[in-house]
């Protein structure tokens, strides 16, 4: 099986959407591996979005993930779960998001567009290891 990491932003877990959002997952046939409601610090935040450090929009990307519960997720599915994922989340602006996606259906904002999922096999591997270290050897 391949495992991904999966986080409902702090505006999914404010707007009640967590649950919504775990059931697509799981009706794709998904399986939930690890779930934790947690406030995500600036430390882990940083080390999540390392790549976007000196980028225009970091300071709003962690002011965003670390101001209220996130319910952080590893899923598990076939090969390329991280892309199954995607597929459901839809594109990150929910304005061009077509329905049927979380974002497209759900969605209201660039800029709060309720979750994240890993970008690549190498990006959940080393999300899964930031967020849920005793999993990261299975």
């Amino acid at each position: 099986m391949n495992r991904t990491l999966v986080i409902c932003k702090p505006d999914a877990v404010e707007r009640g959407l967590v649950g919504e959002i775990v059931r697509r997952f799981e009706a794709k046939g998904l399986r939930l591996v690890a779930a934790e409601l947690r406030r995500v610090d600036e430390e882990t935040a940083a080390l999540h979005y390392e790549e976007h450090q000196g980028k225009g929009f970091y300071k709003e990307l962690v002011t965003f993930i670390t101001r209220s519960p996130a319910m952080v997720m590893v899923v598990e599915g076939p090969a390329d779960t991280w892309q199954i994922v995607r597929t459901l989340m839809g594109p990150t602006d929910p304005a061009q998001a077509p329905p049927g996606t979380i974002r497209g259906d759900l969605g209201t904002v660039l800029t709060e567009n309720l979750v994240h999922g890993s970008d690549s096999a190498v990006s959940a591997a080393r999300e899964i290891a930031i967020f849920f270290p005793d999993l990261a050897a299975d």
